[in-house]
Formats: C-alpha cells, sequence, structure tokens
C-alpha cells in the first residue's frame, strides 16, 4: 500500500477524493516549499491511476499500473519538470556522464512533446484517466505557459493537470483561473512538532527553522544540513571577529563539497538562511524571542549591542544579493561582497 500522508494534509485529500468523478480538469496546489503540496499532488496522481484503490483512495501499490509509475514508465502519467532536473535524471541513469548546462526553466518543447504524447488516442491506454503533474508551475517561460494554456483550455479527455507551485503569482493570470486552488499552510505546532517526533526528528529549533513546516524540517534532520546550519550561526554569532574574506572562501568551498552538492546546497539557501540570522537579530532587537535560530538564541542576545535600523538595512541589502544569488558570476565575489557588506553594517555598532 502507498505510504499515507501527513495527518494535517488528510482533510483537503478527503476533500478531492470525495469529489471522485467531478474532480476538476486542472488543480493548482499552491503553499511554501515543504508545506507537502507536491507529496500531495503524487500521491493523488498515483490514485488516480491505481485500479483497486483503498477505501481512502490511496493507490494499492501492488496492482500493473502502480507497479509501472514505480518503475518511472507508466503510459498515462507525466512528470513536466525544468530541463535541468531531466537532465540530472538521465545523467544519474546513465552512471553520471555530463551534459551541457540545461535550462532551469520548463520550456515550451516539452510543452510540445507533452502535447503530443497526450494527442494519441482519446483517453489512456485502457480508457482510464491521463495524469500531468507540473512541479514547480512556475519555472514554465512564457512560451512554456501559453502553450499550456491551450492545452488547459481543451483539456482532452479524462486528463488531469496537478500544478504545483510555491509562487502562484508568477504564473499567468489565465492559467490560475483555468485551476481550481489548493492551499496547504503550516499545520498547528502542537500537531507538527507530535509528527516530528514520531519520525524520529528530536530538533525542537528545527520547526522553527523551517518556518512550521514538518516535511521541510524533516528534510533538514540530516548531519549535513545539521551541520551547515550549526557552522552557519556560530559564524553570524563571530561576524565582528571574523575576517569577511577569509569567511567567503570557506563558504564557497562549503558550497562545493560533495556531501553538500549531493544534499543540494546551493547559494540561494545560503542566503535564506543567512536572512532568517538577520530577521532573528532585528527580533531580539526589538525585544521579541528568535523564530529560526531558537537553539542559538544566547548568541543572538549577546549582540543587542547593534540597533535595530542596522539589522533592517542589513537585511535590505540582502534583497539585491538574493537577486543574483541563483547565478552569481563569480561566487567567491558574491560571497566576499554579502559578508563584506553585513560585517560593516553590523560592526560599526
Amino acid at each position: 500500500m502507498t505510504e499515507m500522508l501527513p495527518p494535517w494534509l488528510l482533510p483537503a485529500w478527503q476533500a478531492v477524493r470525495a469529489r471522485g468523478a467531478r474532480l476538476p480538469h486542472a488543480l493548482l496546489l499552491t503553499g511554501p516549499a515543504g508545506s507537502g503540496k507536491r507529496l500531495f499532488g503524487e500521491r493523488l496522481a498515483q490514485a488516480l491511476l491505481c485500479t483497486q484503490p483503498d477505501a481512502q483512495g490511496f493507490a494499492c501499490g501492488q496492482c500493473k499500473d502502480c507497479n509501472w509509475i514505480a518503475g518511472g514508465n507508466h503510459p498515462d502519467h507525466f512528470l513536466l519538470v525544468p530541463a535541468a532536473d531531466e537532465a540530472a535524471e538521465e545523467e544519474a541513469e546513465e552512471g553520471g556522464k555530463k551534459e551541457k548546462t540545461r535550462s532551469t526553466q520548463i520550456v515550451i518543447d516539452q510543452v510540445r512533446q507533452l502535447q503530443s504524447a497526450l494527442e494519441v488516442g482519446a483517453g489512456g491506454h485502457a480508457g482510464g484517466r491521463r495524469v500531468v503533474l507540473i512541479d514547480p508551475a512556475e519555472a514554465m517561460n512564457v512560451a512554456a505557459a501559453n502553450a499550456l494554456l491551450k492545452s488547459l483550455e481543451e483539456p482532452g479527455e479524462n486528463t488531469v493537470f496537478i500544478l504545483a507551485s510555491d509562487a502562484p503569482r508568477k504564473l499567468l493570470a489565465t492559467i490560475r483561473s483555468r485551476c481550481q486552488v489548493i492551499e496547504f499552510m503550516p499545520p498547528p505546532e502542537a500537531q507538527a512538532q507530535a509528527w516530528l517526533q514520531a519520525q524520529d526528528v528530536a530538533d525542537d529549533a528545527l520547526l522553527g527553522f523551517a518556518g512550521g513546516l514538518p516535511l521541510a524540517a524533516k528534510t533538514l534532520a540530516t548531519p549535513v544540513w545539521l551541520g551547515l546550519r550549526r557552522k552557519l550561526a556560530e559564524d553570524l554569532a563571530q561576524l565582528g571577529q571574523r575576517d569577511p574574506l577569509r569567511l567567503a572562501a570557506e563558504w564557497e568551498a562549503r558550497l562545493k563539497a560533495k556531501d553538500a552538492l549531493e544534499a543540494g546546497f546551493a547559494m540561494p539557501t545560503l542566503i535564506d538562511w543567512v536572512q532568517r540570522w538577520l530577521a532573528d537579530g532585528a527580533r531580539v532587537a526589538s525585544g521579541a524571542t528568535p523564530r529560526f535560530y531558537a537553539d542559538f538564541a544566547a548568541a543572538l542576545q549577546a549582540q543587542t549591542r547593534i540597533p535595530l535600523l542596522a539589522w533592517l538595512e542589513s537585511l535590505r541589502e540582502l534583497d539585491t544579493h538574493r537577486r543574483s544569488a541563483s547565478h552569481p558570476l563569480n561566487p567567491r565575489l558574491f560571497l566576499e561582497d554579502l559578508f563584506l557588506s553585513m560585517f560593516r553594517r553590523l560592526r560599526a555598532h
């Protein structure tokens, strides 16, 4: 049997599965990264193609269709992801052979290939549903989005589109208007902590660091992620005593380390984590308790000499770095500028 969803996702699951044959032809799953929308979309796609779903509507995990999905070769299951992700999967299957750099967008050729596949026959391989999962939907460039719009306006028989998006406002308004939106929000803290304990995640501070999202917290509960987070907090707590240029060199090396690359740690994540530290610094300066680095509250309290305005100005400057974090021309210079600007802004006090 397919693994069930976490308890806070079950109400949305029950509402969707209760629709039965009246399910909309397009669903837009929205919410922050780690909210469970991708897991929900995957489970729903499996269930819609399963021939023997259980009483709650979950895929059985044993029928021919479930085995096809597990093997990645179901004829009616289509996954649309950025071209770079497709290339990475192909390289892994081919023993890690390096290919030329691929786009981080979902491009029009991918949508056209999807449309060609959907045009074959009037229905699925056995006259059943066909399911298209697009994740993240905002990765579609304008040409791809406009091409997909035609499919949403004239959906084929028994075809269901499931779009997952962290940033639905980046989607064309015409695409959003043709989808039924399901929003995923963080569960109550007590429920989230109880679930994490059941998953053997003992670090209570991770839930706050993950913005109250237990699935994201569970992802971070590995030695690699925990070590990187701890080291960054220690470095930022000692920023006034560190050489910013040396700090930049150290974090460039960490970003390039094999274990960090395999875990998916990248520059945008580092910037996001720095932003959380600055936000907590601003909270402490205003008399509140830290939210993201609760386990480093003492280190943040030790920086109370830094006024609130300095924290806020550093946050504002960080936004400039965020805009180019995904593709810095020179990672070392990018990091040097980042830590130098923070050093000058916060060390001055």
